[in-house]
């Protein structure tokens, strides 16, 4: 999330909070895809990580990239934080171990959005070469540890470093050593949130398989293929994976609020500052937990939608739908992750053809799919079928989805093209992960340090 939101509005009843869900719905004419990446920032000449303070470094990047967008600064506690499109159409934020985000604007088709990414790198390139910094997009920092990962001023992100270790094993490595391609997608009504949400929620898995592209740690192998994938098994699982009321035939708005109401918060912004509110939930906060705490201690529609931005499901709702499965990757996954979603999502037949072939999916299957996925990814098994079987149907199903939208560049060419690196894993039989190790085990006389020149944007 770029900026944390600031809305007065009072809210006072179950009612409100999800009458603001139900406000996202839109006509099907206005849907929009979203696309958020996250890449690693690194001086080439040694391949360390990129500070935040100094000549050369994180905040020197968002000051040249904000003189050169004309981007309004995100300020926190004095330090630039991130930089907001003025006219609210996409901003960059970063991540606690300074991982470089574009949330993009809310685009009508791929073409658009792998244009958008294609320009943003550009300029960022213009802006880091002379500081001698570079961007890997891979889905987990492949050299570095924790100590040596930098720490960006962000107040929210030193509430949550201080929480994470409490309730689970790996949240500071999600924080500080992860990067995901997102996308953001439209809903037309409840009926329709929830038939995304499930079939959605489904898919993730596969997404996960897809994308893997974090087998390194430390500059070892670590025995896996989506260490991202792995991480979030155990973040903080109040907040995070798979949410089982998503697979009742009545989900709705309400049941998302009522499990969003029972997860701890981790802050209210007041006055600009940050109050630790770790030791609540959102259902005691309404109910008067603050009072005596801080000045200002009525919710307001700002804290509900701070609140949502740290639910961490595998499918987060808000006023979209947020695709939050994959790992990241080189530039051309950057279309290929919306491609594949907005594919199966935004075309009524493929979406009936998604429901089918998952109809039958259990909590339990997908769980299962959800714990083998990081070591196994492809090879991973849904009951008889391995996900090589499963990817190829749901890759045709999502391609011809691309093609009946019939959203045609320049060239006359549909958005189904910005498949082609999924179709490539499914021919090689091989995902990025398991290239990146026939390097290391091969060209690279196991190291890590080719990885940097020869994935960086």
């Amino acid at each position: 999330m770029a900026r944390d939101t600031t809305d007065q509005t009072p809210v006072t009843s179950v009612a409100d909070l999800t009458a603001y869900l139900a406000s996202g719905s839109k006509p099907k004419e206005q849907f929009r895809i979203g696309t958020e990446h996250e890449k690693f920032a690194f001086f080439k000449a040694d391949n360390s990580p990129v500070p935040y303070f100094g000549e050369a470094s994180i905040q020197a990047l968002l000051k040249g990239m904000a003189e050169r967008n004309g981007w309004e600064p995100i300020v926190d506690e004095g330090n630039i934080i991130g930089l907001a499109d003025r006219s609210g159409n996409g901003a960059i934020s970063l991540e606690p171990g300074g991982q470089f985000e574009l949330s993009g604007a809310p685009l009508e088709n791929l073409h658009q959005t792998c244009k958008e990414s294609n320009q943003h790198l550009a300029v960022l390139r213009e802006i880091a070469e002379p500081l001698g910094i570079g961007f890997l997009g891979v889905g987990g920092s492949p050299k570095w540890s924790f100590a040596e990962t930098p720490r960006m001023p962000k107040s929210r992100y030193a509430i949550m470093t201080r929480y994470m270790p409490k309730v689970g094993t790996k949240g500071l490595d999600m924080m500080y050593r992860t990067c995901t391609i997102q996308v953001n997608l439209d809903f037309s009504s409840e009926e329709d949130m929830r038939r995304k949400m499930q079939v959605s929620m489904k898919l993730q898995p596969l997404a996960t398989a897809f994308f893997a592209s974090s087998p390194f740690t430390e500059g070892k192998p670590n025995g896996l293929l989506s260490w991202r994938g792995d991480i979030w098994r155990d973040t903080d699982n109040q907040r995070a994976g798979l949410l089982p009321a998503a697979f009742s035939p009545g989900f709705g708005f309400v049941d998302y609020v009522e499990w969003a109401l029972d997860v701890p918060m981790y802050f209210v912004v007041r006055g600009g500052h940050y109050h630790d509110c770790t030791h609540i939930t959102f259902r005691q906060f309404m109910n008067g937990a603050l009072k005596g705490e801080i000045a200002e201690w009525q919710p307001n529609m700002g804290d509900w939608t701070n609140h949502l931005s740290t639910l961490f499901p595998d499918v987060r709702l808000k006023r979209f739908l947020e695709m939050r499965g994959a790992d990241g990757g080189p530039w051309r996954r950057i279309c290929a992750l919306p491609a594949f979603w907005v594919g199966l999502l935004y075309d009524d037949d493929a979406l009936t053809a998604a429901e089918q072939l998952t109809r039958d999916w259990t909590l339990e299957e997908v769980q299962l799919l959800r714990d083998t996925v990081p070591a196994q990814a492809l090879r991973a098994q849904l009951g008889t079928r391995s996900l090589f079987d499963i990817g190829r149907e749901v890759l045709a199903i999502s391609r011809s989805g691309l093609k009946r939208r019939s959203r045609l560049n320049g060239d006359g060419i549909d958005e189904s093209q910005f498949l082609a690196p999924l179709e490539e894993v499914l021919a090689k039989k091989a995902t990025l992960a398991e290239d990146l190790l026939t390097l290391y085990n091969g060209r690279w006389s196991e190291s890590v340090e080719p990885i940097f020149a020869e994935y960086q944007y």
